[in-house]
């Protein structure tokens, strides 16, 4: 699906349900495409709650797919926002982030936030560069 206002696109990845809150997966304006923020979820929708590394993962998968659907690829990420729920999760979070971006990773900001659903420990935003 995809929303076209002048030279901005808004896109709902494929098989995506639509979001619970009021917002596009990823909007695309000029030559950048932005992913909003993407947690852990299944096919309906609903919170992964369980294996952290799987969580960033799937994290990592929807942030792909959100890019996917505005024509971008995970090379051209150029900025990403990471949102842990702790200070703990840094290092695994880590591990996770190196193996996906193994060279020439994006500029990064992961900051410790209180998210408003319980089970939520991380939360991922991208830019990306398209030309």
């Amino acid at each position: 699906m995809c929303f076209h206002v002048r030279m901005i696109e808004r896109f709902h990845p494929e098989g995506f349900p639509v979001p619970a809150v009021p917002l596009s997966h990823a909007t695309r304006a000029g030559g950048f495409v932005f992913v909003s923020g993407q947690v852990a979820t299944d096919a309906d929708n609903k919170i992964f709650i369980g294996d952290f590394a799987r969580e960033v993962e799937s994290t990592l998968d929807n942030v792909e797919a959100a890019l996917a659907s505005a024509g971008a690829r995970p090379d051209q990420i150029v900025k990403i926002g990471a949102f842990l729920s702790n200070a703990t999760l840094f290092a695994p979070f880590n591990e996770i982030y190196r193996r996906r971006f193994p060279e020439a990773p994006p500029a990064r900001t992961t900051v410790v936030v209180a998210f408003g659903h319980p089970d939520v420990r991380v939360e991922v935003e991208a830019i990306a560069y398209v030309g």
